[in-house]
């Protein structure tokens, strides 16, 4: 009995096993499969998150930074206009008190003299000598015609003009606040710009480093490898415009991209890939970032580039700002966000080292 259990279990694991169970193996394969890519597929979006987690950390630091920078800087305008408009209402109040106390010395002076011009009469009235009376009276007299002469004190003194302090005293400082407050058109978004841009503190300015800044997050809107940063906001609607300062560079790009296009990968800009620029190369080759590159010519080099976007009207247009002459219109259909680009381009040496700078507006307050 125990011979034939043992024959009938050494029978039982024989291949015919493994031949029957074969397609049931096969199926729980493609099975796996799919869940592992759909895992692997979690993993990279859990990544791609955690990396937004970090940028938007990251975002959030800059910018509490930033904005506690801006009202110190506006507490510190503030406080000083403060005590200016104070240290000039202690000083009217100096002037004016010492206009009334002299005028009020004066008054006591002449009350003084009144006061023993008063007595001599009242002694002299009170003479029984009529003899001294007679006498004395033509000196008494004189002196009370010249006191009577006397012009009388004005009682309204001089006063400190309260209302010149105080009143609309919010509207001028904050006139005066427009000549010290810059504001850009746009700004530069930190968390699009590639490892090795340093922007300023109010992100109106970029220029390539040979430094890596740290901290920096490999966020999805981070361009790597391409050497350029985007503005802050994108348009989908409307004209806007913007001026770019570019100096004496030797390389640069500005223009329009779209907020699809491909931050990962070098690539080259033109309308088909979703970029609208122009550039610089070699200190004085200017080009139109068509298919094929349009080269430019220009007669006097652009210290200032002013870019246009009309987006309904389907035109990204460049200018030279100080001479007011047109450089180049790209003519598309826009159907997705447009964000304004800039690249500083490559150090070289230092002989690229100045940023771009987007350049200041001037705010025009028009009063009725």
């Amino acid at each position: 009995m125990a011979r034939w259990l043992s024959g009938s279990h050494c029978s039982l694991t024989a291949p015919g096993i493994r031949v029957r169970f074969q397609p049931q193996q096969e199926l729980l394969q493609t099975l796996l499969n799919p869940l592992q890519n759909k895992k692997t597929e979690y993993s990279t979006s859990k990544s791609t998150y955690e990396k937004r987690l970090a940028c938007i950390k990251q975002q959030t630091n800059e910018a509490e930074q930033h904005v506690k920078k801006e009202f110190d800087k506006l507490h510190q305008f503030l406080y000083r206009e403060e005590k200016i408009a104070l240290q000039k209402l202690r000083q009217e109040r100096k002037r004016k008190s010492q206009l009334v106390k002299r005028k009020i010395d004066k008054i006591t002076e002449e009350i003084a003299a009144l006061s023993f011009t008063i007595q001599e009469i009242q002694q002299l009235l009170g003479e029984e000598d009529h003899i001294q009376i007679l006498r004395r009276y033509p000196e008494v007299e004189k002196i009370y015609r010249i006191k009577r002469s006397t012009p009388v004190p004005v009682k309204a003194g001089p006063i400190v003009n309260v209302g010149k302090a105080i009143g609309s005293l919010q509207y001028r400082i904050w006139k005066k606040m427009l000549t010290v407050i810059t504001t850009a058109p746009v700004t530069l978004d930190p968390c699009t710009a590639h490892p090795y841009l340093l922007l300023s503190e109010e992100f109106t300015s970029v220029r390539h480093t040979m430094k890596r800044q740290q901290p920096l997050s490999d966020a999805p809107e981070r361009f790597d490898p391409c050497l350029c940063v985007l503005g802050r906001e994108g348009f989908t609607s409307g004209k806007h415009h913007w001026e770019v300062m570019v100096g004496q560079k030797t390389e640069w790009d500005l223009g329009v991209v779209r907020e699809s296009i491909n931050r990962k990968e070098a690539i080259d800009l033109n309308p088909d890939t979703g970029g609208w620029v122009i550039a610089l190369r070699n200190g004085s080759q200017y080009r139109a970032a068509t298919k094929t590159w349009k080269h430019l010519d220009l007669r006097e080099k652009p210290r200032k580039i002013r870019v246009s976007l009309d987006y309904e009207g389907g035109k990204v247009s460049f200018y030279d700002s100080e001479s007011k002459t047109h450089i180049y219109t790209f003519t598309a259909t826009f159907t997705e966000k447009l964000y304004p680009f800039f690249s500083p381009g490559y150090n070289d040496r230092g002989k690229n080292a100045e940023p771009l700078k987007i350049c200041p507006r001037t705010i025009i307050i028009q009063e009725e």
